[in-house]
Parts: C-alpha cells; structure tokens; sequence
C-alpha cells in the first residue's frame, strides 16, 4: 500500500481574473476549490491513475472535514489525525501572475506527533510512504528525518518531495525517490542550476549519497531521471500552462503509479512527465486520460 503523508494540508482556493486591483474591490471570474497539500495531491492523482492509496497527517475543524469528505468521495482511504485547530486555508491568485497567500495552520500538539508516529511504525516492508511538502514551522524541523529513521526499522520504502536542507537530512536512510526541482537542487548544492546536463551532473551526486531514484524537473525546459544505472532526459509536452500547482506531486504519482505496475524505470519517467505536463495543463490535477495523451510527445534521451 501507498501511504501518503501531508503535515500540513489546506482547502485550496484557487482564483482566476484578469488584473489585480491591489487597494480596490476584485471580481473573481472563475474560481474553484479542492483539498491542497503535496501528500493529497499525490493521492488524488494516483486514484486518477486507478491506484490505490491512504492520505494520512494532521486536520482539524470545519476545513478539515472539507477535506477529508472531498478525498473520500474521490474513493481515496484516509487516517488523518484530528487536531483541535481548523485546517488552513491557501489562497491561488491566478492573473497575468500567479500569486498565493498561504494559510499557518494548525497547532500540533506532541500528542498528536506520537500518534503520526505511531501509524508511521505500522508500516510493513511492502508499503511505500511518500512524505511531501515543507515542514509547518510548528513542528519540529527533524520531523521527516524521524519518520523515515522509522521507515528504515520496518523495512517501509520511502519518497520524499521535500527542499534541499530536508533532503540532506533524509538521503542517509536511502529513499526509493526523490523530486527536487531544479531551484531545490541547487538550493541543496548552494549553486544556480539551468540546464538538463547540469541536473545530471548534480543528480548523480545525490544517487552518491543514497538515494535510489532521482527525478529532477525543470519547469518548461524538461526533467532528468538518474539511478546507479541510468541516467535520461525529457523533453515536455507542448500546451497551455494553467497552473503550477500540484505539477511536481503528479509527477511523483505517475512515477509511482507506472512503476509498480511493472514497467522500466526509462518508462516510468516517461510517464511521469507526461503525468505532471497533465496537471500544469489544466485547472485542478490532470487526469489520466490527460497524460495518456501526452505521452507520445514526451521524448527520452540518454544522457
């Protein structure tokens, strides 16, 4: 089983208008609202792709009950952890910029941690958990590194979506994936990073120092795939951006999702690509009718 942990979920309500008029009153002309954070994207993603998965982390509130219908009504398994706080709510400004306005959340007692901790501990050899997203300031910063120090004991596999200090912090315990993009990657080797070969090259460190997988996206100009094996590089699909959101967590599931059933690592990258092109091209996530008609444009090179 997948198990996909979100700290700190959202109600995303996402805005679409033609100009911002900062100080005056704003019209919206569309808008539309969905369950928001990395884990949930992943998990709504991967039921799109018709696997099945768990949401796990911590809600609460009038917000939090939003969410954990909306997931279930999509058919996706949830364990989340009731807090006292109402879960936070983000705000995705669509106009000639996107622009987004993100709620604190809610407070996290230790008592709470421990029972995250306690169903992390359940975890078996054949269940894979994927951590994603940044750590809520009210929690402490070694959050993730003592979750996967877990996943290590119980043989659980492991992905993390996470910024360079929480990579540094996991790639000791081997992860089966990472994703950084490629502002993360170089925020993690303290250096800009703007070409395909240059997240090879940096990519392969990190497969070095233990992680097993490694996808690396970089926005419009593709995405790198490298293992101890292999080492590829995609182009992208031609379309309309509409949104960023969620394009890196759909990749991860498409990923994930190809994969386990079964296909080669070069064609599960293939697929992630086309998975994440999916949901930069529409409002809300992609589906997998979506990435499947992507699919022929995404083009795989040796590196």
């Amino acid at each position: 089983m997948i198990y996909t942990l979100t700290l700190n979920p959202s109600v995303d309500y996402m805005v679409g208008l033609t100009e911002v008029n900062i100080g005056g009153l704003n019209r919206t002309e569309s808008e539309a609202k969905f369950p928001g954070g990395k884990g949930i994207n992943v998990s709504r993603l991967l039921r799109s792709l018709g696997v099945n998965s768990k949401a796990t982390g911590f809600l609460g509130g009038f917000t939090g009950i939003y969410v954990k219908e909306y997931l279930e009504e999509e058919g996706i398994d949830t364990a989340f952890i009731k807090v006292d706080e109402d879960t936070r709510i983000n705000i995705k400004l669509k106009a000639k910029e996107e622009t987004e306005i993100n709620g604190q959340g809610p407070n996290i007692t230790d008592e709470h941690l421990q029972s995250l901790k306690g169903q992390i501990r359940q975890l078996t050899n054949e269940d894979i958990l994927v951590l994603a997203g940044s750590i809520p300031s009210r929690l402490p910063e070694t959050i993730y590194e003592d979750l996967v120090k877990i996943c290590s004991e119980t043989g659980a596999a492991f992905v993390v979506d996470a910024e360079g200090s929480i990579l540094k912090s996991v790639l000791p315990y081997g992860p089966f994936l990472i994703k950084p993009n490629h502002h993360e990657l170089g925020q993690f080797f303290e250096r800009e990073i703007t070409t395909s070969d240059e997240a090879v090259f940096y990519g392969k460190k990190l497969v070095e120092l233990g992680a097993k997988n490694v996808i690396v996206s970089l926005a419009g100009e593709g995405a790198v795939f490298i293992n101890e094996q292999s080492a590829y590089i995609s182009t992208v699909p031609k379309g309309e951006l509409k949104s960023s959101v969620g394009a890196g967590d759909s990749m991860v599931a498409g990923f994930l999702s190809s994969f386990l059933s079964g296909k080669e690592v070069k064609e599960a990258f293939r697929y992630s690509v086309a998975s994440g092109s999916a949901t930069a091209f529409s409002i809300g996530l992609g589906s997998k009718e979506k990435a499947e008609e992507l699919l022929p444009q995404v083009q795989i090179r040796e590196a």
